[in-house]
């Protein structure tokens, strides 16, 4: 598997270092470097990105506000020279985070954990069900019946088109945003994942399913934007 990747860096230095740890990479290709977000901002969104090396402090736009605005198949890689950062990093669900001067051996175990990541998810794009815990007892899900999810601190509901009850399981909403493959499910708020196949309607910005109203959320807009107009006329 050949992973796309992009760096992001105000450092012409770092910039350098890490372009030469990708090159060295070989399952990873260099698809665009660029020595602010602003200018990434510009470019990234008409190209296919699995991997971003994203420096934190940066002028303008910081690498925390533009990680936000990334597409939701992209894993981030944070790279910076201050390790107070580290927490703010992984609220925004960073798949790793490297503390500046980097070496290669970090590099490239952070490279590695995103290749297993992409591995992981082209399985789970295979598979047809899952099995969640439910009441002690183990349900199979058909991922096609599944209409949308709803978050409620350490438990999930399924909603799915063919029971009018959902499914309450103990589990995070992380763990089953990774759990599911992202070319038919997409997060569009803290609270809730939909299936991109299943939305029917969307008024004045929120999805509808009967007459449940599911918002997007601000840190969600641009991928659900992006999402609709590719599919508007």
């Amino acid at each position: 598997m050949i992973l796309h990747c992009a760096i992001v860096d105000d450092e012409p230095l770092a910039l350098e270092l890490l372009e030469s740890y990708v090159k060295k990479t070989p399952f990873l290709q260099l698809e665009g470097k660029y020595s602010s977000a602003v200018q990434a901002m510009k470019d990234l969104p008409n190209k296919l990105i699995d991997l971003l090396f994203l420096d934190i402090q940066m002028p303008e736009l910081s690498g925390l506000e533009f990680s936000k605005m990334v597409s939701s198949h992209t894993r981030i890689v944070f790279t910076t020279a201050f390790e107070q950062y580290a927490l703010d990093g992984y609220r925004v669900n960073a798949l790793d985070y490297l503390l500046k001067p980097i070496s290669y051996v970090e590099f490239l175990e952070a490279a590695n954990k995103a290749l297993q990541w992409f591995e992981r998810g082209s399985k789970t794009e295979e598979i047809e069900s899952i099995f969640v815990k439910s009441d002690y007892k183990l349900v199979q899900i058909e991922l096609k019946k599944i209409l949308y999810i709803e978050g409620l601190k350490d438990y999930i509901k399924i909603y799915t088109e063919d029971n009018p009850r959902p499914i309450l399981s103990l589990m995070s909403m992380k763990a089953m945003e990774e759990l599911l493959p992202d070319s038919h499910f997409m997060r569009v708020h803290r609270s809730y994942i939909v299936q991109k196949e299943k939305i029917r309607m969307i008024d004045r910005g929120r999805i509808v399913f009967g007459k449940v109203y599911i918002p997007v959320s601000d840190s969600h807009k641009t991928v659900f934007q992006e999402f609709l107009e590719k599919r508007s006329l």
